[in-house]
């Protein structure tokens, strides 16, 4: 098969982790530092450190402090082995690089799979360090080779789509120009992400292959198409139109990480012809054929009803989005298994992780 100071800022920034990355909505007015608060307040009540009930600005640097230090040595303690390669350009911007992990080959000798992960964050956020050290032992464990994949963040609309999409794909071309050197079999490569590296997945997985066999440059020539793609909290889509038909609310705001997504210039709106032709190219389930490769999408909510009230965080994170790619790929005959709670499970799978070694394990690319 081929086919990117002030106490304004740092409390944005948190009310952004909070709220979950991903998608984008119209351009509208910035809510105050006060609705800031309210909204850290609402996700984070420990927040309140003197459980007076009020949120202060003090109270909400400090906790943002402690939250991160919190993650970050989470992020040490579960960091897993240190990469075979680090830092691998495959690109002149800083974030054009990923990290590679090889793997012993079998008894035999044989070139090995390998696993992408690509990381989550709204396209604006997010980064390759921030891969389970378990997932990365697993992979290699299973004799599976694994890399995590950064790509050029849409940095306030200087680098919005395709750009996220574009990047990782020549990320793959550069792995497999290099896979004899590696020992890595290009044939038997899959993706998987969350969030936005879901999207990305899910786009290379459906989207027809960008290699050019005339180019003169080795990396170019390369497939883009990939053996199978996995999910967690992954959107099929990122056309506003589509969110508001499929959850049925005419007037859901549209994510607001979306404007600098599309690059969205002054005038524009989601009916406008350039935008709307954006959000159809981005959306993978408009890429989709016959002869695309088997999915697992994992959700950490129930399937329940979005309203115009419904926070973005949680509707651009909807198990529905899955649902509608499964029935999808259900009519073209591919195999796509989506989990959730409440949802009934009636795949073999233990897990996404479980998906993917079965898949680079056992399948190859016809």
């Amino acid at each position: 098969m081929m086919k990117s100071g002030n106490i304004y800022s740092l409390l944005l920034a948190v009310a952004l982790c909070v709220s979950g990355p991903i998608c984008v909505t119209a351009q509208r007015e910035k809510p105050s530092v006060e609705e800031r608060l309210k909204l850290l307040f609402e996700k984070f009540p420990q927040a309140d450190a003197n459980r007076d009930g009020v949120l202060t600005k003090k109270e909400a640097i400090e906790f943002n402090k402690n939250r991160r230090a919190r993650m970050e040595e989470r992020k040490k303690a579960n960091r897993g082995p240190e990469p075979t390669h680090a830092d691998v350009k495959y690109g002149d911007h800083e974030l054009q690089a990923f990290d590679i992990w090889l793997t012993e080959s079998g008894e035999a000798g044989e070139p090995t799979p390998l696993c992408i992960m690509i990381h989550g964050g709204g396209f604006r956020g997010g980064d390759k360090s921030g891969v389970p050290g378990n997932v990365i032992e697993r992979m290699l464990d299973a004799g599976i080779s694994f890399a995590s994949m950064n790509y050029r963040l849409t940095n306030e609309g200087e680098f919005p789509y395709p750009v996220p999409m574009e990047d990782a794909a020549l990320g793959l071309q550069t792995i497999r120009s290099r896979a004899t050197e590696w020992n890595i079999d290009p044939e038997k490569i899959a993706c998987y992400g969350g969030s936005a590296g879901a999207g990305i997945s899910l786009w290379l997985a459906f989207h027809e292959d960008l290699a050019d066999p005339d180019s003169e440059d080795p990396i170019a020539r390369q497939s883009t198409r990939i053996l199978a793609a996995g999910t967690m909290n992954g959107q099929s889509t990122y056309d506003v139109r589509t969110y508001r038909e499929w959850f049925g609310v005419p007037e859901l705001t549209a994510h607001d990480a979306l404007p600098a997504f599309y690059g969205m210039k002054e005038g524009e709106d989601y009916d406008t012809p350039r935008i709307v032709a954006l959000a159809e190219d981005a959306s993978a389930i408009n890429h989709l054929t016959k002869d695309d490769p088997p999915v697992y999408m994992m959700y950490g909510r129930p399937n329940t009803e979005v309203t115009a009230e419904t926070s973005q965080g949680e509707w651009v994170h909807h198990v529905l989005l899955g649902l509608k790619l499964q029935e999808a790929m259900r009519e073209q005959g591919i195999e796509c298994t989506v989990t959730a709670p409440e949802l009934e499970d009636e795949s073999s799978y233990e897990d996404l992780f479980d998906f993917l070694i079965k898949k680079l394990k056992t399948e190859r690319e016809q």
